[in-house]
């Protein structure tokens, strides 16, 4: 989290974006969004009425947190619900950010590529800043920023199953296949995901499970926040060159005659 960074004309400081669903209360999940550190959370806009105020209207309970809402299609399964969701997004005065989920099959909630694809095209051709959650195939990937994607989100693994990165190799390849920032969006369980997520060279983390879902939410908030930094961190460090066998840490360490075996 050194520095700013940017999604289309959106810039930030914190890295970890997070999320708003599972959580054991509203007032655990405002307590658990503070610590976390994130200056962007997203809303499932399929499953809250945006014509509804007062208590029981997420973005009623997040108002005086001074985040940026990012808008998610949760629930489409094809590019037309996608796009009609993200619409009454914009509609209701929620910016031109959305996360753009399109699900291919219910028990996986893997993406559909395909769709997501074309969804992607008509958006970004109406202006809106487009996150698509995909797969972490960097063709797909490539075929998205062409389609107009303001970034790429892949999954670290199934989304809610707390897995950690099961494909680092897949990650490190389809960063390097694209200019736009990559977001690892589900999957992360604990904080060592988060580490090792970041050590890959991606630009952010999106969370909500492994924040929500922990024994004590607001302390895994904090957690997440100080292993999203420290990965960048090691990153931006470049870490050593991993060695097959040994090397002294002090200049000069073990010098002179080895001492023979079954000596003294």
């Amino acid at each position: 989290m050194a520095g700013e960074w940017h999604i289309g004309s959106h810039r930030f400081r914190s890295r970890l974006i997070v999320g708003t669903g599972k959580y054991p209360s509203s007032e655990i999940m405002r307590r658990a969004v503070a610590a976390s550190g994130a200056e962007m959370i997203t809303v499932a806009v399929g499953r809250v009425d945006l014509g509804r105020h007062g208590q029981g209207n997420i973005l009623e309970e997040l108002k005086g947190l001074e985040l940026t809402i990012l808008p998610n299609t949760a629930g489409a399964y094809n590019a037309k619900d996608a796009m009609r969701i993200a619409r009454l997004a914009r509609e209701a005065d929620l910016g031109d950010l959305v996360k753009l989920e399109v699900i291919g099959d219910p028990r996986t909630l893997l993406p559909d590529v395909v769709e997501l694809i074309a969804a992607t095209a008509v958006l970004a051709k109406e202006g809106f800043t487009v996150l698509p959650y995909t797969t972490d195939d960097p063709i797909v990937a490539r075929r998205l920023v062409d389609a107009g994607a303001a970034c790429v989100m892949p999954l670290g693994s199934p989304i809610g199953s707390g897995l950690g990165i099961r494909n680092p190799l897949q990650i490190q390849l389809l960063r390097e296949a694209v200019a736009v920032p990559v977001i690892v969006d589900a999957g992360v369980g604990t904080a060592s995901d988060a580490a090792v997520a970041m050590e890959l060279g991606v630009d952010g983390i999106l969370m909500n499970s492994g924040i929500a879902l922990a024994r004590d939410p607001v302390a895994m908030a904090e957690a997440m926040r100080h292993a999203v930094l420290a990965g960048r961190l090691a990153f931006e460090a470049g870490r050593m060159e991993a060695k097959r066998y040994a090397s002294p840490s002090s200049p000069g360490a073990g010098i002179g005659s080895p001492i023979p075996a079954g000596a003294g």
